[in-house]
């Protein structure tokens, strides 16, 4: 393996500011489509259809583009790869911006849209540099800090959908006007990320990109951790989108919230990722802490339904979903950090490429899954919850009948205090 940068600091934190801003403005405009959805006063049917759509189109990208993501991280440098994103983020929120002006609904759904085919291209590249520029024994602990700097980002970008939602209702061109100025502070920041070389830059390139998924979907299948670690991925992103749907309908239909409390909520359960990535990233001490994983599943599968009760207050909902999302925060972790660390160079950027997309077929997923539990189940927001913790249920016994070492140590760990061990093996 390549030795990273004998100064590493310095391009990893521009690589974590370059991630936070794209994440950033991803979440504060799909979010502020959404809350202008809501602001339409269209019949509920119809609204609760357009929601999850904005979702599907913002991952449906990252089903037909992430392969092409993988092969840009292989045949060039990663650094270059996000330069370019960078400065393709800049053409699409002008567009977006023009719809904004317009009020145009259609051409708001395509900035979604190509604001998903951005971060599609990205991913790999994103996730790719981090063990290219980090030492290993700092793997883990960049995977805490890039995951939190994500749902800071998802926090804050969130907060900032609705608040623009509200402030400038009716003169949305000035919402675009801050988003085009953050992909060009974004672009600034690219700049400074460490120079890497290109891993395989005779790899070729295939244009179906099913085939070549077929291909890494093999890969992975033949590395148990590695293939375990994409099926936890994947649930990851179901789940988290399901619940991001559930917490806007929730905030309104329930809780009866302004947009700028609803977007309050959705952050919550963000804080509790960031909060719950970075004490994941420590409790791992430079390791791969596999023993986190059905740890974080429980807490996530008992605190969903806890959200299913009756009668929660504004602060009682947004206290579970921060803990809630700590307890994400132990799941993704780990998983994160497999993902990195198993594949051959040579091989990572497909790999990488491979996983995001399979995550987005997660996303797409969840949005019809949630279609259907609204729509034509008719369930509450709070039976949404409970369906969510039964379904975690369902995959921690899963993960525990895999993993039955990785489970009981967690409590022995907790019990005897006895030092971690490298649990990076299955």
């Amino acid at each position: 393996m390549e030795t990273p940068p004998k100064h590493w600091q310095r391009g990893f934190w521009s690589l974590i500011a370059t991630q936070f801003q794209g994440a950033f403005s991803d979440c504060t405009l799909k979010n502020l489509v959404i809350f202008i959805i809501l602001g339409m006063g269209l019949p509920e049917g119809q609204r609760d259809k357009l929601v999850p759509i904005v979702g599907a189109l913002f991952a449906l990208p990252f089903i037909l583009f992430s392969m092409t993501g993988g092969y840009f991280a292989d045949h060039y440098s990663k650094r270059s790869v996000t330069i370019g994103i960078k400065v393709f983020e800049i053409c699409v929120m002008g567009f977006a911006t023009l719809g904004l002006v317009l009020k145009n609904l259609p051409i708001e759904l395509a900035g979604v849209f190509l604001m998903g085919v951005h971060s599609a291209l990205f991913g790999p590249s994103k996730y790719g540099l981090l063990p290219e520029i980090l030492p290993d024994n700092k793997l883990s602990w960049g995977n805490g800090i890039i995951e939190f700097g994500t749902f800071a980002a998802i926090i804050l970008g969130t907060a900032l959908g609705a608040i623009l939602s509200d402030v400038f209702r009716g003169r949305q061109g000035y919402s675009g006007g801050i988003l085009i100025a953050l992909a060009v502070i974004g672009l600034a920041l690219s700049f400074k990320i460490s120079h890497v070389p290109a891993a395989a830059p005779h790899k070729p390139f295939r244009a179906n990109f099913l085939a070549d998924l077929w291909i890494q979907i093999q890969l992975m299948y033949k590395d148990r951790p590695l293939w375990l670690a994409m099926l936890g991925n994947t649930y990851f992103s179901f789940f988290g989108t399901i619940l991001q749907f559930n917490i806007i309908l929730y905030g309104k239909d329930v809780l009866r919230l302004a947009d700028t409390q609803n977007g309050y909520s959705q952050a919550s359960a963000a804080i509790g990722i960031g909060i719950g990535s970075v004490a994941a990233g420590y409790l791992s001490r430079g390791k791969i802490e596999t023993r986190l994983i059905p740890l974080g599943s429980i807490g996530m599968t008992v605190l969903a339904v806890l959200l299913g009760i009756p009668g929660l207050t504004f602060w009682m909902f947004d206290a579970g979903l921060i803990i809630v999302g700590f307890f994400a925060g132990f799941f993704i972790v780990p998983i994160g950090a497999l993902l990195q660390h198993r594949p051959e160079k040579d091989k990572k950027g497909g790999v990488l490429a491979a996983a995001n997309l399979l995550s987005f077929v997660g996303v797409f997923i969840a949005s019809g899954v949630y279609y259907v539990m609204t729509s034509i189940a008719h369930l509450t927001p709070g039976g949404v919850f409970i369906c969510c913790g039964v379904m975690t249920l369902l995959g921690t016994i899963y993960i525990v009948r895999l993993l039955p070492e990785s489970f009981l140590g967690v409590f022995r760990k907790t019990l005897t205090n006895s030092p971690a061990r490298d649990t990076a093996q299955f």
